[in-house]
Parts: C-alpha cells; structure tokens; sequence
C-alpha cells in the first residue's frame, strides 16, 4: 500500500512538473517575443530619428518648379574615384517636357558653400528617372546640408 501511494505521489508529481515546466516555456516564449517586439520597435524608432536629424534638404528653384521637374528620393554617396559623400543621387520626376542642364549646389550646416556641379537632364512629361550628380572628390555633403537645384 506504501508503495502504491509512493508512486501515486511520484505519477502526481511527475504531471505536475510537466505542466510547470510546459507553462514556464510559454511564459518564456511569451517574455521573449515581447522583449523582440520591443527592441525592434526601438531600434526602427532610433533609425528613424537618426535619418530624420541627418537628413539634408533639398531646394529646388521656384523657375524649375515652374517647368515641371520636381525632385523625390534622394542619397548621398561616394564615387569610385575616392570621393566620400561627394555624389547626390536624385530621383527626378517630370511633369512637363523637360530638357536643361541644371545646376546643383551644396551648403554645409553653416550654410558655407562646398561644392557645385552641373548636368544636363531630360525626361518627358509623367516620367521620372535617377541622376547622379557628381561632385568633385574632394566635396564632402555632411549630414544636415542644404543643397540646392538651380
């Protein structure tokens, strides 16, 4: 009788740990997956905020608005001569026939002026296409620049 009871008392304990052992996994799990959510949720929030505070701004003249071109997307790279942060590559959109050389210019956050370059562009009216505009090497567009499109 001793030794039934023993093993009643062993199955029960046996169950039971199984239960607590299957709950602490999902409480784990469920700790887990919100410590992920919210880690991402923070790092996409500090990405973010980073771009925004880094960002450049580009201004378009009010003559070129006026024939059509408008400007999207925009990055700031290297090119392959050694140049860092010397290349505007802008997404141009055209909503009027379009067909110019344009002139661009960079201004660091002081507003000082510290490079310039011309391209001619082309597009047609309902398209849009990228431009590299290429500065010279020793151009650098630090982070919250105004560059300008003439």
């Amino acid at each position: 009788m001793t030794r039934i009871f023993a093993w009643l008392i062993f199955g029960a304990a046996f169950v039971s740990c199984g239960r607590i052992n299957k709950k602490a996994k999902e409480t784990i799990n469920e700790g887990g997956e919100a410590v992920g959510k919210t880690a991402t949720e923070f790092f996409e929030g500090v990405s973010e905020g980073v771009d925004k505070t880094l960002q450049c701004t580009i201004v378009i003249s009010q003559e070129l608005l006026d024939k059509g071109l408008q400007t999207g997307k925009f990055s700031i790279v290297g090119d392959n001569a050694g140049g860092v942060n010397n290349v505007l590559v802008l997404y141009v959109i055209f909503d009027k026939d379009f067909k110019e050389s344009v002139s661009v210019k960079s201004f660091d956050k002081t507003g000082l002026e510290s490079g310039r370059t011309k391209l001619d562009i082309e597009g047609k009216s309902g398209e849009a296409k990228y431009y590299d505009f290429v500065f010279d090497k020793r151009t650098y567009i630090e982070a919250k620049s105004k560059i300008t499109i003439e």
